[in-house]
């Protein structure tokens, strides 16, 4: 249901300006020129409304998954792409300025230089902002840079394009129209500013040191950190905060990191984060007493408020740390519900928190090795659809809540594998943030 009303209102935003053209009941124009004009207007609001889908505003991630709104942010990037770059071919129009004969401009457009220029940068400047965030890993940039150039880039391309849709729109002169352009500018600039200044704000004043920090294997680390004068974070287990360390608050070096711990074990959060480049290969500088800050929770990936008679949790590699979190959860609060794990790594050193996982109440693990040692009884290769199919009986299937975290790879085979045995989608949970 909050899916729906959310894209409702993404709907009703981005068609507003055409409803507002319409209201103003201006002399229409030949079908190509209303097109024109239409597809820009709505590349110019679907702009804006990027803002707000990126700003990590609980409100929406929450409620529909923060991977899935920024899913959706990259796909209305691409639709909007093309209605800009289709927008200025399609318009009919008379040569050389304004006819007195013609002061609603149905046969002729501006021909003002100044207030055409801001649409031909933003023209050009468009396809090269939306190539290079698809691209953005295999250009190398590192995140934090991509981010900055990220949200910089999109306040100038909304900056050029309220001045063109104002200076040389036909319907931008509207009242109306003025007034809207004005107001959404406006919601996408304080998006920005709640990110960028707000929520660092409200970090500053809600700091958090290290408390622990040790590698669990040659790749792998378990990092604990502690709130500083404050209650701590309020969240549920299998949640993600972004994490800042060693940093001020302000800065753009922060990093997304599921929880290992669960709320129930106190104010202390824990994390398991894996050496993949940046901020992660500096893990072994990082160490006790270091400032820290945290933005979050986010994710859907959460058992709370769910009602299954048993729950699967399928990990691979570090995303084991949200299902340690659930795990750890539901152990402490007594859940006497059947589950079982099935946790794949590369090779055994790579196990995270083998120990306690043998400890966990009703719950059945099932270690899979891709480069077992010699002498290993547990199951050997890939997570596989194989492997699903022999875990779980038709009963379970049926019923049971499946949790996923883990390589892209994995996540799609296992969901697919979970829907072939007529798992319903709503019975399957998983974030990924790796699409393109």
């Amino acid at each position: 249901m909050r899916a729906l009303i959310l894209i409702l209102f993404y709907l009703a935003a981005v068609s507003a300006p055409l409803a507002l053209s319409w209201l103003a009941d201006l002399p229409p124009r030949s079908f190509r020129n209303e097109l024109a004009s239409a597809l820009g207007m709505l590349a110019f609001a679907m702009i804006l409304v990027e803002f707000v889908l990126s700003g990590r505003f609980r409100t929406i991630s929450n409620g529909v998954g923060l991977d899935v709104t920024i899913r959706f942010h990259q796909l209305m990037a691409r639709g909007l792409l093309v209605f800009a770059l289709l927008h200025p071919f399609l318009y009919q129009w008379l040569p050389g300025p304004p006819r007195p004969w013609d002061p609603t401009r149905e046969l002729t457009l501006t021909g003002d230089v100044t207030a055409l220029a801001s649409g031909f940068l933003a023209f050009i400047i468009l396809p090269a902002f939306v190539l290079a965030s698809i691209n953005h890993d295999a250009l190398g940039y590192k995140y934090e840079r991509w981010r900055l150039l990220h949200g910089a880039g999109a306040l100038a391309l909304a900056g050029l394009l309220l001045h063109h849709t104002l200076a040389a729109g036909r319907y931008g002169a509207q009242s109306e129209l003025v007034w809207f352009w004005s107001a959404m500018t406006g919601v996408a600039v304080l998006s920005s500013v709640f990110v960028y200044v707000v929520k660092p704000l409200y970090q500053r004043g809600h700091p958090w040191r290290v408390s622990t920090i040790r590698r669990v294997s040659p790749k792998q680390w378990v990092l604990r950190v502690s709130p500083d004068g404050h209650a701590g974070l309020d969240y549920k287990a299998g949640q993600f905060v972004w994490l800042n360390i060693d940093h001020s608050a302000f800065s753009l070096n922060e990093n997304p990191f599921s929880l290992s711990s669960a709320p129930s074990q106190g104010s202390e959060i824990e994390f398991v984060i894996k050496e993949l480049g940046d901020f992660t290969s500096n893990l072994d500088q990082v160490k006790a007493g270091d400032r820290a800050y945290v933005d979050g929770p986010y994710g859907t990936l959460t058992v709370a408020g769910r009602s299954e008679p048993g729950i699967a949790l399928i990990a691979g590699g570090v995303g084991i740390a949200p299902m340690l979190s659930i795990l750890r959860g539901l152990d402490t609060e007594g859940d006497d519900r059947d589950r079982v794990l099935i946790y794949g790594n590369r090779v055994e050193e790579q196990i995270v928190g083998r120990e306690e996982i043998g400890t966990f109440d009703r719950t059945r693990t099932i270690h899979v090795l891709q480069e077992p040692p010699p002498g290993w009884d547990g199951e050997t290769g890939f997570v596989s659809p194989d492997l699903i199919e022999r875990s779980f009986d038709a009963q379970q299937f049926a019923s049971w809540l499946f949790v996923i975290c883990g390589p892209p790879i994995m996540m799609t085979v296992v969901e697919q594998a979970l829907l072939d045995h007529g798992v319903s989608p709503d019975r399957v949970l998983s974030e990924r943030f790796q699409y393109d």
